[in-house]
């Protein structure tokens, strides 16, 4: 799946610890929990990189499900996280799992295939094979 013009995304502050991203005709909103200063009034930006991965691999899931004709009644995804130690005293990252359940009887051939196709995720080749970052500022106008 190319991804080719991507758009840019802007960033506001919209109060508090609320960041909000904005492109195309979206805005998606964060937040974080009471318990770090915010209101707990949207996932937090690291949460929705997570299920970033997770409705990825499921929209790969479903695409191939739905171009072979295959009934999605009791499919599901389950994504979850280890965290271990980085060494240096805190937690990192560990492993991502994603289990796809499917219904009794389902073929073992398409369980197979959509097992693959889950790992065709856009999102999870970006983490396979990470872009360089550049981060800069700039002077804006007054």
């Amino acid at each position: 799946m190319a991804m080719q013009g991507l758009p840019d995304i802007s960033v506001h502050f919209s109060g508090g610890k609320k960041v909000d991203a904005t492109f195309d005709k979206f805005t998606v909103k964060t937040d974080q929990k009471v318990i770090d200063g915010g209101e707990d009034s949207a996932p937090q930006p690291f949460m929705l990189f997570l299920s970033s991965l997770a409705t990825c691999a499921g929209i790969f899931v479903l695409g191939y499900c739905q171009s072979r004709g295959i009934d999605t009644t009791g499919i599901s995804l389950t994504q979850t996280h280890d965290m271990l130690p980085d060494g240096q005293g805190r937690m990192r990252l560990g492993r991502i799992g994603i289990r796809i359940t499917v219904p009794p009887g389902f073929p073992e051939r398409e369980r197979q295939m959509i097992k693959r196709v889950a790992e065709q995720c856009a999102v999870k080749k970006v983490i396979d094979n990470p872009p360089d970052f550049l981060v800069e500022t700039s002077e804006g106008s007054s």
